[in-house]
């Protein structure tokens, strides 16, 4: 069973890549909803929220486990693998490969939350692997909150402002490739491709679900999937349907401090 976590609906992104290329997998999915966001949290904090939330899907039979938050993925994710016996994947690496793969000109943009640009995660596996490659890393807080709250549409005023003003400095530095480093961010995709046209842009959460299926090859099982989440579902099953292309998903809250 391949378990997901992310600090809320944005791992959604990264369930939706992986059930379409293991279709007969069976999954797990915890949002941590009730403590959303995780980009503004601290070290500390960080580790705690992860170790729950492993340590929860791990209860459920999960044996592969894909940190769909990018913010983990940057901060901790390596720490603490080597506290569990199972494959942890998280969705730098294979975000990395992807945009030295697709870039022509060796200028990457990168964009994520607070906690993910100030590690440097990104930027630094970029320069160990092309030291020519020129990086621009950009913080974009307030993705995460306008798009769980359902601001969303490319033709949405607030959320089209914030990301002009967020994006004019990787326009202006001539990137080509622009790593999506928070798995929300593909649902305002269209939007930020308005904004970098001719820019290659990487999904953080495909190119994760893309090394987790190679990995576990063609995966067997009933086909069956469960969602939990840390608050209240209702508003997650209404805007779960906009990750999962109108899909239907019925969550159950769990009391994750449990764990």
């Amino acid at each position: 069973m391949i378990g997901i976590f992310d600090s809320g609906l944005g791992g959604l992104t990264a369930y939706k890549e992986l059930h379409a290329l293991l279709p007969a997998g069976d999954f797990v999915y915890f949002g941590d909803t009730g403590r959303v966001p995780y980009g503004s949290r601290s070290r500390e904090i960080l580790t705690r929220y992860a170790r729950q939330d492993i340590r929860f899907l791990l209860r459920q039979g999960a044996d592969v486990i894909l940190a769909a938050c990018g913010t983990v993925s940057s901060v901790v994710l390596d720490d603490i693998k080597s506290d569990f016996s199972i494959p942890l994947f998280g969705v730098v690496d294979a975000s990395v490969n992807a945009a030295l793969a697709a870039t022509k000109n060796e200028k990457i943009g990168v964009i994520g939350t607070g906690a993910t640009i100030s590690s440097g995660a990104f930027a630094k596996k970029i320069a160990a692997a092309n030291p020519h490659a020129a990086v621009t890393s950009i913080a974009c807080p307030l993705f995460v909150p306008l798009v769980e709250n359902g601001y969303i549409g490319r033709g949405c005023t607030v959320t089209r402002e914030v990301a002009a003003d967020y994006l004019a400095p990787l326009r202006d530095e001539g990137i080509d490739t622009l790593i999506l480093g928070c798995t929300h961010f593909p649902i305002i995709a269209d939007i930020i491709g308005d904004l970098l046209p001719g820019v290659t842009l990487v999904n953080s959460g495909a190119a994760a679900a893309a090394e987790v299926a190679a990995v576990c090859g063609k995966t067997s099982g009933s086909g069956s999937a469960s969602f939990f989440v840390s608050d209240s579902p209702v508003n997650f099953d209404t805007v779960a349907r906009v990750f999962l292309g109108g899909e239907t998903i019925r969550a159950q809250k769990v009391d994750i401090e449990a764990y």
